[in-house]
């Protein structure tokens, strides 16, 4: 999901610029270098499920769950309805006595605890009032046999009884229900409606009751959806068939089975070329859009897909549509499939008519750069919901273009590394999936199309007021114990500087995305939780980082190095300088300094963090040949230092 960057953009327009003060304000030191490097740190020592290295243990499991859903769509009443059915595996050490489901849709139930909870007006999630009838409506639910079940619903979870144990490490067992519900037009921006001149676009997610993680950290994971906290699914394999009027086009992340009985004969053909193509191909134009016969001449049609081995399906559908696509070509030699949906309204001027080259250009970097993409499609489409992720397919804001449409189409399929490949818990450590999205679309950026829309916001630590604001809470909350706005700075724009800052400066490139490739590789298709992204970073680049963990994630801390003095050895400049700087806050960081002599040459020194280990000052020696004109404490502004002030001295 997509956080906008104009808030963080205001506060940064605001941020403490680097100034030349003659005379920094004394502040007393906060920092305890016992806090910050204690050596105790980890909650978990290893076990057969997780080791202590950071991997997956020898004994590690995760339960899975096979979907069959039948629905059709109602175009009139808003009503997507049909039957869901469900075989679970319990590969857990434990028996079961019953199964929770999440039933998402509920969360525009006016009853639900999401809707209590919302603030009356300016929520991204919804309002507080809103006379919106929405949720399931749920019945047949039935076991294999055909015999019902026991079950209850409570808010946005529903727990089914089972009729029999269901057996440890291997035991199985199938469910199924029907389902209905009204299509919310503002889905808490995650699902919805847009209308078009040419009809409504439907983006359709969060649609099917599914069953909830059960995992060895938290048996299971049942929090109630209340729109801030985002998914934390198993994996399995996924056969749908959706019914739509004949006039809709219908797209889902996944294979299309059937695409002769849904495409006309010259879509099928143009469909055909766009797999071969690297240029963008036109499967369905806007002039065709209005043109019965630029549709199968039926009265509904059932589109059948199917996607393996994925957490989640979502799809889309619209008479409205505008159809292109364009290959993907994968580091291994195989090919996938770009492809946009969008009406006439994003066509034209440099907006949707790009969509398909920017899906092509970000998978082709993230496949390259951490780990090829898995699913035979990417369709990104057009809709009213600003910037939405599910495996295989996206949902952006139709009224985007330019550099805004990159970032968020770069943005969502950024996703499908984090978390539809590594499959953390969103609901609880949001920062696991937006922070490390934010920090490898920031790489993205830099290259597409020579830095096409690579902005450099001048400093990187103009950034500093907002990130490091003392009334923020740690990175390491749960979305739903975040002020909602706070989210975008915590879970996207802090964890994301955190990661580039860790890779840059503390690490360097080279090592740090070693080991980010590591912790991809390791946990593809897996549950991740923050210790063991914390244990495969440190194990592969053989650091202590549990200074920069505390810092950064699991507190709030401050930055804040400051120069207190500068004396020329024997009092004689040709001897070199003694500079004693300070750690003031909380947080230690490494120091960069750079002196520059009168003669207008720099000199560069970088201390390493282990000089705050036991230290809350610190004296060394630089050297230099003649006198000094100034000296300057991170002279690229990269640090977030809240007190630029006491970064300088100089001469006068």
């Amino acid at each position: 999901m997509l956080i906008p960057f104009a808030a963080a953009l205001l506060l940064a327009t605001t941020a403490n610029a680097q100034t030349q003060a003659p005379q920094a304000t004394k502040v007393e030191s906060k920092y305890d270098y016992k806090a910050a490097f204690n050596p105790v740190f980890y909650n978990n020592t290893g076990s057969v499920y997780r080791s202590a290295s950071g991997k997956p243990g020898h004994q590690y499991w995760q339960n899975a769950a096979n979907y069959d859903i039948k629905v059709s769509l109602n175009d009139q009443t808003h009503e997507v309805k049909g039957n869901v059915k469900i075989s679970y595996t319990n590969n857990s050490p434990d028996q079961m006595d019953f199964i929770w489901l999440q039933l998402e849709q509920n969360l525009f139930n006016p009853e639900s605890i999401g809707q209590a909870v919302v603030p009356l007006s300016n929520s991204r999630y919804g309002s507080s009032g809103n006379e919106f009838q929405g949720g399931y409506k749920i019945s047949n639910v039935k076991e294999h046999s055909g015999n019902e079940v026991k079950y209850s619903i409570i808010d946005t979870r529903m727990r089914i009884e089972l009729p029999k144990t269901l057996a440890a490490n291997g035991g199985k067992v199938e469910f199924s229900m029907d389902f209905s519900y009204i299509v919310p037009a503002e889905g808490a921006d995650r699902t919805g409606i847009l209308k078009t001149s040419n009809g409504d676009i439907y983006a359709i997610a969060q649609w099917y009751p599914k069953v909830t993680v059960y995992d060895d950290v938290n048996g299971w994971n049942n929090l109630p959806y209340t729109g801030p906290g985002e998914f934390y699914l198993e994996y399995g394999d996924f056969n749908v068939e959706i019914t739509a009027p004949a006039n809709h086009i219908v797209v889902m992340g996944g294979e299309l089975l059937n695409p002769q009985e849904v495409w006309t004969k010259e879509q099928l053909e143009r469909l055909n070329k766009a797999k071969n193509s690297d240029k963008t191909v036109l499967i369905r134009s806007e002039s065709e859009v209005t043109n019965p016969n630029s549709r199968p001449q039926k009265s509904t049609l059932t589109w059948k897909y199917r996607l393996n081995n994925t957490r989640d399906v979502a799809w889309a559908s619209s008479k409205a549509f505008i159809i292109d696509a364009a290959q993907i070509n994968l580091p291994s030699g195989k090919k996938s499939l770009a492809m946009s949906a969008y009406p006439k309204e994003s066509n034209g001027g440099n907006a949707w008519e790009r969509s398909t080259e920017y899906t092509k250009a970000s998978i082709e970097y993230y496949s390259k750069k951490w780990m090829e993409y898995p699913y035979p499609v990417a369709i990104n489409v057009a809709s009213n919901v600003g910037g939405m992720e599910y495996p295989a397919i996206v949902f952006c804001g139709s009224r985007a273009r330019g550099s805004s449409l990159w970032g968020v189409t770069d943005h969502e399929f950024g996703h499908i590394w984090f978390p539809m490949i590594v499959g953390s818990n969103e609901r609880l450590y949001a920062w696991m999936d937006e922070g490390f999205n934010t920090f490898i679309n920031d790489l993205s950026t830099e290259v597409f199309n020579k830095g096409e829309y690579h902005r450099p916001r001048g400093n990187r630590n103009a950034m500093t007021r907002m990130i490091m604001n003392p009334g923020l809470e740690p990175v390491m909350t749960t979305p739903q114990g975040m002020k909602e706005r706070n989210i975008g700075i915590l879970a996207y724009y802090k964890p994301g500087y955190a990661m580039r800052i860790l890779r840059d400066e503390v690490i360097g490139p080279e090592r740090f995305d070693a080991a980010f490739r590591k912790y991809v590789d390791y946990w593809a298709y897996k549950h991740p939780t923050p210790e063991d992204f914390f244990r495969v970073i440190e194990n592969e680049t053989g650091e202590n980082l549990n200074w920069f963990w505390r810092s950064w994630i699991l507190n709030n801390w401050q930055l804040d190095q400051a120069i207190d003095k500068v004396e020329y050895v024997d009092s004689d400049p040709a001897k070199g300088a003694f500079i004693s700087i300070s750690n003031l806050e909380k947080m230690p960081m490494p120091v960069v300094i750079e002196a520059t002599t009168e003669s207008g040459k720099k000199v560069r020194h970088k201390l390493p963090v282990q000089v705050w280990e036991n230290n809350s000052t610190w004296r060394f020696r630089m050297n230099t040949t003649e006198k000094l004109s100034s000296v300057k404490i991170d002279p690229d502004n990269v640090y977030p230092d809240i007190r630029p002030e006491n970064n300088v001295w100089n001469t006068k």
